[in-house]
């Protein structure tokens, strides 16, 4: 879309406002919104100024003036202003026109343009599988006193004996025991559809949604795959309209990995694939899950480089309460068909030569989707320069339930790191495969580093309230 053509869309729509927005560092959208009377064609080109020292990870204050550079192509009408507004992604530049290097988004755009030169293939797709919970009450609080949280949902499995419904009326989803029940067990199915239909009119091709398997509201809403900038954009789409809709209901929804202790926590499941204009470079009929040669190498850059890689597909302190043995999270770097226990799956039911692809399943919704993918597709293409053979390293394949296994066994089999701090550490020592033709630099390296320390040093300092079930009467 042009410039032009947004111009007549705000015509022909009536729109009130347009609304500007960039990611953050951390993958939080921010906005600026100017009245429709003052955009034009001119809008397009200078950009919209913003102060890039208010945002935490992004710059000094001596050097605080950035601008915000629309991205015809990312539009689409906010369906939740009363005043009619038009959204549009940005890309970050410097005054003097440059992208910013800690641009999330000039980074996902970089990637992409890596793998076009590299003589690999033409496009990355990708699809990630976002989770998330649907609360009716969220509390919280960390002070020098008190630190505690709360959260409550009429179907979780705690609420069996609960008086404020007026007589309880049963039904609740059990611990492990809500994935794909219909009413009145599925208590949700009217607002997941409702968020369905408002991002089928945002321009999201949605293929299903259900509940999940943890109680207290679990939910999973999957979106058609795209290229890797426009799927992190369609993700952010996603989110805000997650989380606009359960407010709509007077209800709350988080995409955090672990809210609850005990059952199954939050994941993002990532696909993807390559093609080369649009020929799908995945596929080998008759190989191991019909994967080609290309796929295994990809696979094998995703797995070596995992440690590092999970610093930025599960860049949260509370990611690694997720990733624990016992709850499907997939601490195992390890590569199998069909097996929800690896870390890398190759789905096998009902795939097409073009949907042939491969499942990163441990990452979160925490992730920065333009950092997370464009990580990825480095990752799997320094596998594919380099020629990782997942098997000659001992990745698998893994066809067994691998929490199954007995504990010498285990002892085989690589894990995730334990910590964020842990997932740092790897990334500090692991980064190479990044900053390949720039697209990572080593100063946003070291920004991103020390910003995520920043973030494991305040949990780590903070007291638990559990250590006063063990310490107290020392």
């Amino acid at each position: 879309m042009s410039a032009q053509q947004v111009l007549d869309l705000i015509k022909e729509k009536s729109i009130e406002f347009v609304d500007f927005r960039f990611i953050d560092l951390a993958g939080r959208a921010h906005h600026i919104t100017l009245p429709a009377t003052e955009v034009d064609a001119e809008t397009f080109v200078n950009g919209v100024a913003f102060d890039g020292s208010s945002i935490h990870g992004f710059r000094g204050i001596e050097e605080s003036d950035m601008v915000m550079m629309p991205d015809t192509n990312s539009v689409y009408v906010d369906p939740f202003t009363a005043h009619s507004t038009l959204i549009v992604i940005c890309n970050i530049h410097t005054p003097d026109g440059e992208r910013y290097e800690r641009d999330p988004r000039s980074i996902a755009h970089k990637a992409e343009e890596f793998l076009q030169k590299s003589g690999v293939g033409t496009t990355a797709y990708f699809a990630p599988e976002s989770e998330f919970f649907i609360f009716d009450d969220v509390r919280y609080e960390s002070t020098m006193n008190s630190s505690s949280f709360f959260v409550d949902s009429e179907e979780a499995a705690w609420n069996t004996n609960r008086k404020e419904e007026g007589g309880n009326l049963g039904f609740k989803v059990g611990v492990k025991g809500g994935y794909v029940p219909v009413a009145p067990v599925d208590s949700q199915q009217d607002i997941r559809s409702e968020m369905v239909r408002l991002m089928q009119e945002a321009g999201l091709r949605i293929e299903r949604h259900h509940h999940e398997v943890a109680t207290a509201g679990q939910a999973e809403i999957n979106f058609r795959f795209d290229t890797l900038t426009t799927t992190a954009d369609n993700l952010m789409k996603y989110k805000y309209i997650v989380h606009n809709v359960a407010r709509q209901y007077g209800k709350v929804a988080t995409f955090m990995p672990k809210p609850l202790f005990g059952d199954n926590g939050s994941g993002m499941h990532v696909h993807q694939s390559i093609f080369n204009e649009g020929n799908p470079l995945f596929y080998e009929k008759g190989a191991y899950a019909n994967l080609s040669e290309m796929a295994l190498h990809y696979i094998g850059g995703i797995l070596h480089h995992a440690p590092a890689l999970i610093a930025l597909t599960n860049p949260s302190t509370n990611s690694f309460k997720r990733l624990v043995p016992g709850y499907e999270a997939p601490v195992n770097l390890v590569y199998s068909k069909g097996n929800r226990s690896a870390a890398v799956r190759i789905p096998v039911a009902a795939v097409t030569p073009k949907g042939c692809r491969i499942e990163f399943r441990t990452p979160d919704s925490t992730a920065n989707p333009y950092l997370a993918f464009a990580a990825m597709l480095m990752a799997g293409l320094d596998g594919i320069k380099r020629k990782i053979d997942p098997s000659a390293l001992g990745y698998g394949p893994f066809d067994t339930n691998i929490y199954e296994l007995s504990d010498e066994q285990k002892k085989e089999i690589r894990s995730v790191p334990g910590t964020l701090d842990e997932a740092l550490d790897a990334l500090e020592a692991d980064n190479e495969f990044l900053t390949e033709g720039g697209v990572f630099t080593k100063e946003f390296i070291e920004n991103y580093v020390s910003v995520k320390r920043g973030e494991a040093k305040a949990v780590a300092i903070r007291i638990h309230p559990y250590e006063y079930g063990l310490y107290f009467d020392c």
